[in-house]
């Protein structure tokens, strides 16, 4: 899949984390969305930092953009209802660095020898990662815990047409660094180009 054909939602602030404009993806200003055609893009992706209660107003053009078997990115945290199947952020009690863990819940390309522990730290750091997590929706796919199995990141094939990819954290786009994890950007570009020919072509994803 060319990259262009994933939307980046801009919102004009540099976090940590976030898909950087060298990444040759098509950059739509957020405030536009309502109004610029999304036909030709095959992913959504949407930033925490974007503005959620402009989201919340339009919520249906996320939605519809879904419905047209397509997918939406998302990494941060919610707070208010405009994501199809996403429940609000709940932060985790943290007592040490060890309550940051991430684990792989569920063997996935994406994570294919991938060290959690360079997920959960940064320069000696941890809880880069994800803080907390999202309730999921009925049948959705748990592919990241925290140590007491609270879900970090899902795919969610359930709540619309398309398939939402949902993390508490960052946008997985954006790993492109360390030992294990340089090559995770690369895997969710071709795991966005598989699953959109498959929703494409009307085939069902277990």
């Amino acid at each position: 899949m060319e990259k262009h054909r994933i939307a980046v939602l801009d919102v004009k602030v540099g976090v940590m984390g976030e898909v950087g404009g060298s990444s040759g993806y098509t950059y739509i200003d957020m405030y536009d969305l309502p109004n610029i055609p999304l036909e030709p893009y095959a992913c959504l992706v949407i930033h925490g930092s974007s503005d959620q209660e402009f989201l919340l107003k339009h919520k249906d053009v996320v939605a519809n953009f879904l419905n047209q078997g397509k997918v939406v990115l998302f990494g941060g945290q919610l707070f208010r209802p405009w994501l199809p199947g996403g429940s609000s952020f709940v932060p985790r009690t943290i007592r040490s660095h060890l309550d940051y863990h991430i684990a792989v819940a569920k063997a996935h390309p994406i994570f294919a020898d991938v060290d959690p522990i360079e997920l959960t730290y940064k320069k000696g750091v941890a809880g880069f990662f994800a803080r907390g997590h999202h309730p999921v929706p009925a049948g959705a796919e748990v592919l990241l815990t925290l140590p007491d199995g609270e879900p970090t990141l899902y795919i969610d094939r359930s709540s619309t047409k398309g398939t939402l990819m949902v993390s508490s954290g960052y946008n997985l786009l954006g790993y492109r660094d360390g030992n294990t994890t340089r090559s995770i950007g690369e895997r969710v570009e071709a795991w966005i180009a598989q699953e959109y020919n498959l929703l494409q072509q009307g085939v069902h994803i277990q």
